[in-house]
């Protein structure tokens, strides 16, 4: 049996590994997925179908899909991918059903260059700074200070100890400590949060 079965389940988790569990039939790495990606897929559904019954219909589509063939499926990309192809493919059933004010959506959202690349990238950066937030929020005052003047005052380790008045080797212990801390918290997010951050 795999060592993936035995694995503690989180939020954390790589989708590759949530994926293998669901196609054991595990639901908790099933809400996970839906948890992570019912916002994003809503708001594609939403910016071509303009109506939030249709839209939610189609996400419960694309997740009872996933469930019902979950054996079956194979994933050469990646499990956002294959979610956000599927959600594409039921809007384009819709279209292909004759509705016109959707049609008419759709053509609107393509007109658009990358747009919905921009709206999925947009979205998923918000969640992640939320995320990261709130991990913040758990440091002790001083440490969670450092690294705010840090991350967003682009100041240096001196301005950062002058500002505050402690030393600078204080700065970079509650700095190296605060990014420690983070890193266990977030996973392999924190790498994708701070280039967000400083870039």
């Amino acid at each position: 049996m795999s060592l993936k079965l035995h694995a503690r389940i989180d939020q954390q988790m790589d989708d590759s590994d949530l994926f293998f569990l669901i196609q054991k039939s595990n639901k908790e790495a099933f809400t996970i997925v839906y948890n992570r990606y019912h916002k994003q897929l809503y708001l594609l559904a939403y910016t071509y179908l303009k109506d939030r019954d249709m839209s939610e219909d189609a996400i419960q589509h694309v997740f009872s899909k996933l469930w019902e063939f979950r054996k079956d499926i194979k994933i050469k990309v990646s499990l956002k991918n294959f979610l956000y192809t599927i959600t594409k493919n039921y809007i384009l059933n819709q279209i292909r059903d004759n509705n016109t004010a959707i049609k008419k959506n759709y053509e609107i959202a393509l007109s658009v260059e990358s747009y919905e690349d921009k709206l999925l990238d947009i979205i998923e950066q918000k969640e992640l700074m939320m995320l990261f937030r709130k991990a913040l929020e758990m440091l002790p005052l001083q440490k969670r200070q450092v690294c705010l003047l840090k991350m967003e005052g682009d100041l240096s380790n001196q301005e950062i100890a002058d500002k505050m008045q402690i030393s600078i080797h204080t700065v970079k212990t509650h700095y190296a400590q605060s990014i420690k801390l983070l890193r266990a918290h977030l996973g392999k997010m924190l790498i994708s949060i701070l280039f967000i951050i400083l870039s």
